[in-house]
């Protein structure tokens, strides 16, 4: 079963994460990686606010489709609004990512950026992707491993437990270093692994770390006995870091890119 923690006001949060220029260029290396041809009928497995869903539309044209299945019904209605003037090629679908309500074969593409970390039984969601591909049909996934985060304070107990209490969030917050084992176990042909850095210097309220952060801290009050108090403190420590130019946040995400054989 796939988690879904987004509400309507946690929808519209992490849209806003989506658009920093952060996760605009991972959505350009998502692109490239794809490759995708006009006429290629892909699946996007956990499409959130459609973002993706939009550009991949635009590039297998009106002879292509792009299918975004989401389970939750709020990112659903965002999705919906961005993705209407588009027309033709786009379906939005509600639905599990461990029990694809599609048949088998159907997409020559299937793609997941950040949704198979909050899977429960990732082996089955694994096996659905590949029976709906096509032979020859290509994933890709883009998942992060939490251990890599990088995040300076001047409070370094106070910023573990607050990260402690936020993996909390993920069915598996270490996802990529077993990916590879089991997309080969699921059949999968590897063809590609690469790592895509967020990088942010500099305290800047436009980019991933402080946009996401406002999620991170609604998430973590009242969990490893984190009080509001203690998220306040936290914000506060990060922008004086970010006053004396002392503010770094670095975050490793994994692309794979694997094949279904022929």
């Amino acid at each position: 079963m796939t988690r879904s923690p987004f509400d309507e006001d946690a929808s519209r949060q992490l849209e806003a994460v989506y658009l920093t220029p952060d996760i605009v260029n991972q959505r350009r290396c998502t692109l490239q990686a794809l490759a995708l041809q006009k006429g290629e009928h892909v699946l996007d497995v956990g499409s959130g606010p459609g973002l993706l869903v939009a550009d991949m539309a635009r590039t297998v044209g009106p002879s292509g489709l792009v299918t975004g299945l989401d389970i939750n019904t709020s990112m659903m209605r965002v999705a919906q609004r961005r993705c209407e003037p588009i027309g033709g090629p786009v379906a939005l679908v509600q639905g599990d990512a461990t029990a694809l309500p599609f048949p088998d074969e159907t997409f020559d593409v299937a793609v997941s950026t950040q949704v198979y970390e909050y899977i429960d039984d990732i082996a089955q969601a694994l096996a659905e992707v590949y029976r709906i591909l096509r032979p020859g049909g290509r994933i890709l996934i883009i998942d992060t491993d939490w251990d890599s985060i990088v995040w300076n304070a001047k409070d370094t107990a106070l910023m573990q437990r607050i990260l402690d209490a936020w993996v909390e969030r993920f069915a598996d917050a270490h996802l990529p270093g077993s990916l590879s084992r089991l997309l080969a176990d699921s059949g999968f042909s590897l063809r590609r692994r690469d790592v895509l850095v967020l990088l942010n210097p500099e305290y800047d309220v436009n980019t991933y770390s402080l946009t996401n952060g406002r999620i991170l801290a609604k998430f973590v009050v009242g969990r490893r006995c984190i009080t509001q108090h203690d998220v306040d403190a936290w914000k506060s420590d990060l922008r004086q870091l970010g006053s004396e130019g002392r503010y770094f946040f670095s975050l490793n995400r994994y692309l794979f890119v694997a094949e279904k054989p022929v």
